[in-house]
């Protein structure tokens, strides 16, 4: 019998430390990262109106919200460890942080473009065949360049056709304003500033490859199987989303100070609106990620960034890098599973659950 308390109470004396150490190593303080772009506004205007606050708070945990000017720089942080999170796009998810070995998972999927990415050449009544043979500026490897292949392939052309010219996204409109810049590929609101200007053609955008542009908030995989962050993450989300989308001057208001903050104002910010396929409930996010649009779609990218050397050295194939889906389903290799879309906290949301 002495035997058998014993053994109990070490037991017991097991679990108590057991729980005592998972609670003294669980990490309340998130960070995650973000830059300036029609569909990631919503994150700035979350932390500043104290949306982001609120919601981290009925969890118990801290989630800083940090504004980048260099969207490239922020992925880069993010992979490197500086952030739990950060926002970007699927093609970069999969050729930064994944490809560099972070575990990631695409926890909220936001919108996809549908005429915020764009090509523009100098010259009136310009069209996409009349960009063979010159310099092309735009964020190298990156969705511009994914946007340009697509483009080319469209019109029988290939990248041996022109040349990439690598520019920040924080450069090309200044670029573009000089005489030796003919060519552009960017993203909104840089496109909008760029399309403003005299004597230029817009010549291809994303509404021709609808829904293969997804801009998405990426965090890690370790941070994401803390089911606080995740709630309070799309809570915050759709609760501004909900904000932006409702009539009057709540909305105009929200949407008017996510506007002064990416360089534009309330016209111009529903325009980039327009050119963008917003998810502003939960329930269409998560029928978008459980589609077979999105599958073909990872499949382009992920064959894409073989093609272009973005899978990281000595990469045999395009599915070098698994790429998992909802319901388990994996493209690629199930032994190296970097990119993961998961729906598991925008079907709480859709649910009321959060």
């Amino acid at each position: 019998m002495a035997n058998i308390t014993n053994r109990c109470a070490g037991a017991l004396v097991a679990a108590a430390l057991c729980i005592f150490s998972l609670t003294a190593s669980a990490k309340d303080d998130y960070r995650i990262a973000w830059s300036i772009y029609v569909g990631w506004m919503p994150w700035g205007y979350a932390q500043e109106s104290g949306i982001v606050d609120k919601w981290a708070e009925k969890y118990g945990i801290t989630i800083e919200v940090v504004q980048f000017n260099d969207y490239i720089e922020s992925i880069n942080q993010y992979t490197a460890g500086a952030f739990d999170g950060c926002t970007m796009t699927n093609m970069d998810a999969l050729t930064i942080p994944a490809a560099g070995g972070v575990d990631s998972t695409a926890l909220i999927v936001g919108d996809f473009s549908n005429g915020n990415d764009g090509i523009v050449l100098k010259g009136a009544d310009k069209t996409l065949a009349d960009i063979r043979g010159q310099n092309v500026n735009l964020v190298e490897l990156s969705v511009s360049h994914y946007l340009l292949a697509r483009a080319l392939a469209s019109a029988d052309m290939t990248e041996r056709d022109l040349t990439v010219v690598n520019t920040s996204d924080a450069d090309i409109v200044a670029a573009f304003s000089t005489d030796d810049v003919t060519s552009v590929v960017t993203w909104n609101p840089l496109l909008a500033e760029i399309t403003g200007m005299p004597d230029v053609s817009p010549v291809f955008d994303s509404s021709m490859i609808p829904g293969e542009i997804i801009d998405m908030l990426v965090v890690s995989t370790e941070a994401a199987g803390d089911e606080r962050l995740g709630k309070a993450l799309v809570g915050a989300w759709y609760e501004t989303m909900a904000a932006m989308s409702a009539e009057g001057s709540e909305a105009d208001a929200a949407k008017t100070h996510m506007a002064v903050a990416s360089g534009t104002d309330l016209a111009g910010y529903n325009a980039q609106l327009a050119a963008t396929q917003m998810f502003y409930t939960a329930e269409p996010a998560v029928e978008f990620v459980g589609s077979a649009a999105l599958r073909e779609t990872m499949a382009n990218v992920a064959a894409f960034s073989f093609e272009h050397g973005l899978l990281g050295e000595g990469a045999p194939d395009a599915g070098f890098i698994g790429i998992e889906l909802p319901g388990g389903e994996v493209l690629g290799s199930k032994t190296n599973v970097k990119l993961r879309f998961s729906d598991r906290y925008m079907k709480l949301a859709a649910d009321g659950e959060t």
